[in-house]
């Protein structure tokens, strides 16, 4: 970190279409890409990323999305969401936390049918 910058985070969530592999990794590379493009963030940047699905996504692990990205050195998570009734199904999440300068203001991306679950943040759809 050099200075004028600081620690931020920015959230973001998708809806895969099945549970497979390759629609587990089309939307989060989806999911990422949109992230990174928001807020101007390049690998080097980023500190960390944690990731969640719902119980019914197994079939992979969203972070090898992340590292088809170029992610190699970032510390990456993968993690279950709590399984509440009604809850929205086959949501992937992410909790991204990087570098950028003092003014910075974090764009969080909720895209297609996930937009639903944060509808108070306009910005992020």
């Amino acid at each position: 970190m050099s200075d004028g910058e600081r620690l931020w985070a920015v959230r973001g969530a998708v809806q895969a279409e099945k549970n497979d592999v390759e629609a587990i990794l089309t939307a989060t590379e989806a999911l990422m890409r949109e992230l990174m493009s928001r807020n101007g963030l390049e690998p080097q940047r980023l500190v960390s990323c944690l990731f969640t699905t719902t119980d019914d996504l197994n079939a992979e692990f969203p972070a090898v999305a992340a590292r088809r990205l170029g992610l190699e050195t970032v510390p990456l998570l993968c993690a279950r969401e709590l399984d509440v009734p009604g809850a929205m199904r086959s949501v992937i999440r992410v909790l991204v936390h990087y570098y950028a300068p003092a003014d910075h203001a974090p764009a969080h991306a909720y895209l297609g049918a996930a937009q639903s679950l944060r509808s108070d943040l306009h910005a992020a759809q």
